[in-house]
């Protein structure tokens, strides 16, 4: 049974669903449906759970979650059911490797679903070498633009790189960022960055896109994260000629940064960096904010519509890009293991590729995958995020909304398609 009755409760939902399940920092969520609870497959997911980024993981939590359940009630991939590991890293290079090795060897994990951009760049061989996908909603870093994915050989795991995303990359989002300021004649920028490598990573791409586009940077500045002001960072940058100002930085940092500006009166029009879509944001930094704009992955796919009724009824977790794409993420690790007819790694990581792209039926749930898989017919999951038409690489493109800070969230003022964008990308 499934409702668009969004006034639901969450007991009501589950129950429809055939699903319930507890998580914990490092428990497991067993969600009992349809699927066999014998030889069950573990998925593992690495999480934000504390740390800078923590603000982030409920919509990743509630959309993976309710992906399962779904997975689960519609029989599971080869009728075995689905359980999920989720482990703590707090965004730390260090606990994510630990996590990873724990996820493999103490959970037995078939897929990783999850991992940050700042997580994924320091642990690239480290990851590669423990052979295990990694299909996950978070990063955008450059870096994963020429690495990743199975270079179009899905059978040949030779030159495969074991890491997807289902998230736009940086690359793609920052050229949209690039076009909205050069399309209002704003051609002159100053840029202020942290030393994290998604922070740099968006910096970096969004300099590359606005210079491309023949807009100059006028300054660049790199500040340290955690400090109380930073004051003089600004009065360095503003000692430039500029029409517009980015910025890359942690959320603590970015609204001492925006309360800081917007006390000293420069103007300019700002523009953030996607991670900082945050209704925290909006609360801390109050009326300073407004009027920002931010450039993020619209995160509405052909299979939106249907995935948002169900995530209204499954909690109250506050929605973003990340969290629509953690329901692909799942989706299609699960379809590839339907597809292979074998649950082992390699399996998973040999049909990543053909489950999602250009051809066979079009589905967007794992329901109607395992349908058409039934049905003797190949697949083409188009997904809530994006149509998760996986590159060569990996990775996926999809429209990219700009969005204006106001006192009540964020409201979209242009929205820039896919097909604008690709041409504008070289290797990803």
């Amino acid at each position: 049974m499934r409702t668009n009755d969004t006034s639901a409760d969450r007991r009501t939902f589950l129950k429809a669903v055939g699903g319930v399940g507890v998580v914990s920092a490092g428990g497991t969520l067993s969600l009992v449906g349809r699927a066999s609870a014998q030889d069950a497959i573990t998925f593992g997911q690495p999480a934000s759970l504390t740390g800078k980024w923590d603000f982030l993981q409920p919509a990743v939590s509630q959309s993976t979650d309710l992906a399962l359940s779904e997975i689960n009630e519609a029989g599971g991939p080869l009728d075995r059911q689905v359980n999920l590991q989720r482990r703590d890293t707090a965004v730390d290079p260090q606990q994510a490797r630990q996590v990873v090795q724990q996820l493999k060897n103490n959970d037995d994990a078939m897929a990783i679903l999850g991992l940050f951009s700042s997580e994924i760049t320091p642990l690239f061989d480290f990851l590669k070498s423990q052979r295990v996908p990694i299909v996950t909603p978070w990063p955008g870093s450059t870096a994963l633009d020429g690495r990743g994915g199975d270079k179009g050989t899905p059978q040949d795991l030779s030159d495969d790189d074991w890491v997807w995303r289902t998230i736009i990359g940086d690359t793609v989002h920052t050229i949209g960022a690039a076009r909205k300021l050069l399309d209002e004649d704003m051609g002159r920028v100053g840029i202020i960055n942290g030393t994290s490598q998604g922070e740099r990573s968006w910096a970096d791409a969004f300099q590359r896109a606005y210079e491309n586009g023949d807009g100059t940077v006028a300054a660049r500045v790199e500040v340290e994260e955690g400090k109380s002001t930073y004051q003089s960072e600004l009065n360095r940058l503003f000692g430039n000629d500029f029409d517009a100002w980015a910025l890359a930085v942690a959320l603590d940092d970015a609204v001492t940064i925006v309360r800081e500006w917007s006390t000293a009166g420069y103007g300019r029009q700002l523009l953030l960096e996607d991670g900082l879509r945050s209704a925290d944001l909006i609360e801390n930094a109050g009326e300073a904010a407004d009027g920002a704009w931010i450039a993020l992955a619209a995160g509405e796919g052909p299979g939106y519509d249907g995935f948002l009724s169900k995530y209204q009824q499954a909690g109250d977790a506050d929605l973003h890009a990340w969290g629509v794409a953690a329901y692909d993420a799942t989706n299609v690790t699960a379809l590839a293991i339907e597809r292979a007819g074998d649950a082992s790694r390699e399996a998973i990581e040999r049909n990543l590729g053909p489950v999602s792209r250009e051809g066979g039926t079009t589905v967007q749930t794992f329901a109607e995958g395992k349908q058409a898989l039934a049905d003797g017919n190949e697949i083409n999951y188009q997904g809530a995020a994006t149509p998760t038409d996986f590159t060569d690489f990996g990775n996926v493109f999809g429209d990219v909304g700009v969005e204006r800070v106001t006192p009540d969230g964020f409201e979209q003022v242009d929205r820039i398609p896919t097909d604008d964008l690709k041409p504008l990308v070289e290797t990803y």
